[in-house]
């Protein structure tokens, strides 16, 4: 029986993933990940790391972070704790959806998930204090190929639904992306 269901976002290859929790008077159990079900949806792929991050304050926004290939990542991106509204950036060369970005509301209650695949860009906004998020990534992190696109670059367009209160230097000092950006090529190691 699936416990997980892959749901399309407007942007091919972005995946919700709904979890389905079974519920009873002690709580819940939910299966977080299942490489099967994974698999079977056509997103299949070894996890690398699995990352956490904690944030204090409602409305700090962590990103735009991507890795470059060929150290380009899948991330499957959760809100244990709190809620966030989490968003990815499409920065694939030749892609019909090139430059648009999608956000989704993650949280502990929701039980969503995000399934950022290889050339995209992602980042979150805290909508509560005291979010925590797990990061199931399938490269392991490359500091040479690290790069960051800056949350408020005006060709992004980016909507964050509360005022930046918390960022760091690093991120608030990443580059806009030029004019003449022409996307990333990506190629896929699943």
């Amino acid at each position: 029986m699936s416990r997980l269901d892959f749901i399309d976002t407007p942007i091919s290859g972005l995946k919700v993933v709904q979890r389905k929790p079974i519920r009873d008077s002690r709580g819940y159990f939910s299966r977080f990940f299942c490489a099967e079900e994974f698999r079977q949806a056509g997103l299949g792929g070894a996890i690398s790391q699995i990352n956490q991050s904690y944030s204090k304050v409602a409305g700090t926004v962590r990103g735009m972070h991507l890795q470059m290939p060929p150290h380009a990542e899948r991330k499957f991106v959760s809100c244990i704790r709190g809620e966030i509204f989490d968003v990815a950036v499409d920065l694939r060369r030749n892609s019909p959806t090139f430059l648009r970005w999608h956000g989704e509301l993650l949280s502990e209650e929701n039980q969503r998930s995000l399934l950022i695949p290889e050339g995209f860009a992602h980042g979150f906004q805290t909508m509560a204090d005291d979010c925590e998020l797990l990061y199931l990534v399938s490269a392991a992190y490359e500091p040479t190929a690290e790069k960051g696109l800056n949350a408020a670059d005006p060709l992004l367009k980016i909507q964050w639904p509360l005022p930046i209160t918390e960022m760091s230097d690093k991120d608030r000092n990443n580059p806009f992306l030029l004019p003449e950006f022409q996307g990333i090529e990506v190629y896929s190691k699943s």
